[in-house]
């Protein structure tokens, strides 16, 4: 808890520091503006208290010449001859000081002599000062040695300004002149003049960059930037020798180099970035950033922190690169998808190398994901715009990033919807997304290659491709999946992100889930397959008293788990490693379904307060029909809290509808079969009764059974080996009416078509298992004519299954359980078929390695 704590302190300080950031970056103009005033100001009391000096000795001068004869001749000997003094008066030392200084002034400004000038000025105004206060010359010479100070101050300010305009001055000599102007009082221009000097400089500089439009744009920008900041760098390099900190000066620097920032974004955004924001070529677009932040950040060690000022006026243009890769990506995709055959391959050995992160590791095996030809192309692109994104951290364009790449996705996915065939019953033409086609996915293979596309694409690809983005990635020695999972969560965006992602998934699963339910639940005449009809009018044309022995679920239910179970083998030979993939996609279908029974109007309307009322042998073919459902989803690992909550309120309410006929729904006239020779049945799926006390509930309230095909260390003992009771021990009606089934088809149907409607891959140990394990139970229940009909399938299936056990490392066990329930029911293992034809279909049946 304290680290958390630290660590939210420093997240909370980080923020902190960014806001106040933010917040003196966009008051800081005002704030350099009124110093620059303020500077001015100053400037100005200055100059204006010189001018009352000046004008406050011109006055007293003025006052005291009243009483001389004249002031005609305006030389300072005739007004000391008319001084009341005595014949022989002679001038002093410092009265031909005061007289020979303006020519001794005039003679260092017209050899230049700066320094010597600015001494000499000194020791006047020294000199001056020292006069008014001792007395010892006259106003009038007083008077007249500040104006010779003062033009000769005024003469060396113009000669160092006109000095600094010279291109020719530069380095000590420009810092030169500059610190005697400040010398001179007039810091303000000074320091103006000195920005002036670099920028003329600059400008000179650049008269021989000429961008061309066959150069490339980052040595322009290279090449320009390099000049610029090394300006600024000069600029504030003299500033600091000149002048030092102070304020007022540091802030007009900032504000100059703040404007040649500017003007250096905008010729880097028309001469280099115009072209390829509009080209959508974003990794050259990068590269200019990536200098012009490189050289700009070289003056942070000058206190000058100018790399904001290029983010935001380079943003701008790197969005606009975004949108037309991004733009670029969905054009080349679709185009790809109109002639996608949706077959779905390895990525081409040609690719970039970003095959690490189409690669998956489940159980220490490690395979590649399969995309079609679109798909291929979208992700390879993506990997691409990523690396080129990487580098722009820096400008914050990670969520704008990737809420674009959501939407191309997005657009992907509506490609995908609109190759479904139902698509084109809805559009009615196969135009898409204005002027774009796509090619239809006409078969189920195709169909749940769209929906492979778009899973692996969202759940894996992109989501690692969008790992780039986080900062500061490091190596480490940890586990690559851990430390992806990690840098996952480091961003909140990244998390919603994929939400959003799964969100457009979703939407392709939808729409497929719904055309496969509606293509079951209408014919092509769009005639209802699943109408009341099937159970109000179902006591006039069946015979009470043989339905319970032929009883079956209704064909739509029966079609519909024999669509799951093709789609299941279809699916798991397309996307292996999928398997959560594979279960949503069963469950999703399954519930549409349930949900569309559950939601049609019609067919409760004609259930409810239709011209007949729904009868014993109705009510038992639903409730027959919704537990068979139950079952092969139960048993598929595909049933939902949702389905199983909707299944339960469905028969409730049949129930309670033909409960309003006045009859017992309970009775065993009402449900027969249904309720009395099934009760466990009934209690794991409608909770109509008490669980069986040996079954113990999990955390969500259902049964939790024994699974035959998890056989480990605690089934087995050293004196004989034990065989676990199978998963669907306690579903036993279901599966009595499925050996039916094979029983009447086992000689026109393939076994591994009839082992497929049994819910599993073909030929797979524990689906021969559970079958002659049920066999054992038909006997057990008395149905033996059943069992007879159907030894000799099972005599082959259990001579294959010993095989495959055998080939499977765990033939004891299996030949033991295989035996013994064979003896059971009096077949012996010798009357098998032979052991070796066994072991090669077992070989050729087993998954390859």
């Amino acid at each position: 808890e304290i680290r958390q704590l630290c660590t939210h302190l420093l997240e909370l300080k980080k923020a902190s520091a960014e806001e106040m950031r933010k917040s003196v970056y966009a008051n800081y103009s005002a704030f350099i503006r009124t110093s620059k005033e303020i500077s001015d100001l100053e400037g100005e009391l200055l100059s204006i208290r010189n001018l009352l000096s000046t004008q406050a000795a011109l006055i007293h001068g003025l006052a005291e010449g009243v009483h001389m004869d004249s002031l005609s001749n305006g030389s300072g000997i005739s007004s000391i001859q008319d001084c009341p003094v005595s014949e022989d008066y002679e001038i002093s030392d410092l009265e031909k000081w005061s007289l020979e200084l303006p020519d001794v002034l005039d003679v260092l400004l017209a050899e230049r002599r700066v320094d010597e000038a600015l001494a000499a000025l000194d020791e006047g105004e020294q000199v001056a000062a020292d006069a008014r206060q001792n007395g010892s010359l006259n106003t009038t010479a007083l008077s007249l040695l500040h104006n010779s100070i003062s033009d000769c101050r005024n003469r060396l300010a113009e000669q160092l300004a006109e000095a600094a305009h010279q291109p020719s001055t530069r380095g000590a000599e420009l810092r030169a002149a500059i610190s005697a102007l400040k010398r001179l009082g007039d810091g303000p221009r000074a320091h103006t003049l000195l920005l002036n000097a670099h920028y003329q400089r600059l400008q000179y500089n650049m008269q021989g960059l000429r961008p061309s439009s066959t150069s490339y744009g980052g040595a322009y920008t290279a090449a320009l930037s390099q000049l610029v900041f090394s300006a600024i760098a000069q600029a504030a390099s003299d500033s600091l020798v000149v002048y030092g900190e102070e304020s007022a000066y540091a802030s007009e620097l900032v504000m100059w180099a703040s404007k040649q920032t500017e003007d250096f974004a905008l010729l880097v955004k028309r001469h280099a970035l115009a072209s390829s924001a509009a080209a959508g070529g974003l990794r050259a677009a990068a590269e200019c950033v990536q200098i012009a932040l490189g050289h700009c950040s070289l003056l942070e060690s000058q206190g000058m922190a100018l790399c904001p000022v290029l983010l935001k006026l380079f943003r701008p243009s790197v969005e606009q690169a975004l949108d037309a890769n991004l733009k670029r990506i969905e054009e080349s995709t679709a185009a790809l998808a109109a002639a996608d055959d949706w077959v779905l391959t390895h990525s081409p050995a040609t690719s970039r190398p970003f095959g690490r992160a189409s690669n998956i590791s489940t159980g220490g095996t490690s395979f590649q994901l399969k995309l079609s030809g679109s798909a291929h192309r979208f992700n390879s692109m993506v990997q691409e715009f990523f690396e080129d994104v990487a580098p722009l951290l820096s400008m914050q364009l990670g969520g704008p990033t990737l809420d674009g790449l959501a939407q191309v996705f997005d657009s992907y996915v509506s490609l995908l919807i609109k190759a479904l065939p139902a698509s084109i019953d809805e559009d009615g033409s196969l135009e898409v997304l204005g002027n774009k086609i796509v090619r239809l996915a006409e078969t189920e293979t195709q169909q749940i290659a769209l929906l492979g596309n778009a899973a692996a694409l969202a759940d894996e690809l992109l989501p690692r491709a969008a790992l780039k983005l986080v900062p500061n990635q490091t190596a480490s020695k940890e586990d690559p999946r851990k430390r992806s999972s990690e840098r996952q969560n480091r961003l909140p965006e990244q998390r919603d992100w994929r939400r959003r992602l799964q969100r457009s998934v979703d939407r392709l699963r939808d729409k497929f889930c719904q055309q496969h339910a509606l293509d079951l639940i209408f014919t092509e005449e769009s005639d209802a397959q699943l109408s009341a009809d099937m159970y109000i009018y179902l006591d006039e044309k069946a015979d009470s008293s043989s339905w319970h022995q032929d009883a079956f679920p209704s064909p739509i239910f029966q079609e519909l788990f024999s669509k799951l179970n093709r789609l299941s083998y279809i699916a798991t030979e397309m996307l292996p490693g999928r398997e959560r993939v594979i279960t949503v996609l069963l469950m999703r279908l399954t519930e549409t379904v349930i949900i569309w029974l559950s939601d049609d109007q019609t067919f409760w309307e004609d259930i409810e307060d239709g011209p007949k009322p729904l009868g014993p042998l109705g009510l038992q073919q639903f409730v027959l029909d919704m537990q068979f459902v139950m079952q092969f989803a139960s048993q598929g690992r595909y049933l939902s809290r949702h389905m199983h909550q909707v299944v339960k309120d469905v028969i409730l309410r049949a129930m309670n509808v033909f409960g309003n006929t006045g009859m017992d729904p309970n009775s065993k006239q009402s449900v027969g079969i249904v309720v009395i020779k099934y009760p466990t049945c009934l209690t794991r799926q409608s909770g109509l009764s008490k669980p069986a006390p040996k079954d113990t509930p999990n955390s969500h309230g259902e049964r939790k059974q024994t699974d035959p095909r998890i056989l480990s260390n605690d089934h087995v003992t050293n004196s004989s080996p034990k065989v676990a009771s199978p998963r669907f021990t306690s579903t036993a009606p279901v599966q009595i009416l499925l050996l039916k089934r094979f029983i009447r088809c086992k000689e026109t149907v393939p076994h591994n078509i009839i082992l497929a409607e049994f819910g599993a891959r073909p030929f797979r140990v524990e689906t021969i298992f559970s079958l002659v394990f049920l066999l054992h139970r038909i006997r057990r229940l008395g149905d033996s004519s059943a069992g007879r009909d159907i030894y000799p399938y099972l005599a082959y299936c259990s001579s294959v299954a010993i095989a495959l056990a055998d080939r499977s490392s765990c033939s004891r066990l299996w030949y033991a359980g295989v035996s013994q329930l064979l003896e059971s029911i009096g077949i012996q293992i010798d009357h098998l078929p032979p052991y070796n034809f066994s072991l090669d279909v077992a070989a050729h049946l087993l998954p390859r390695k």
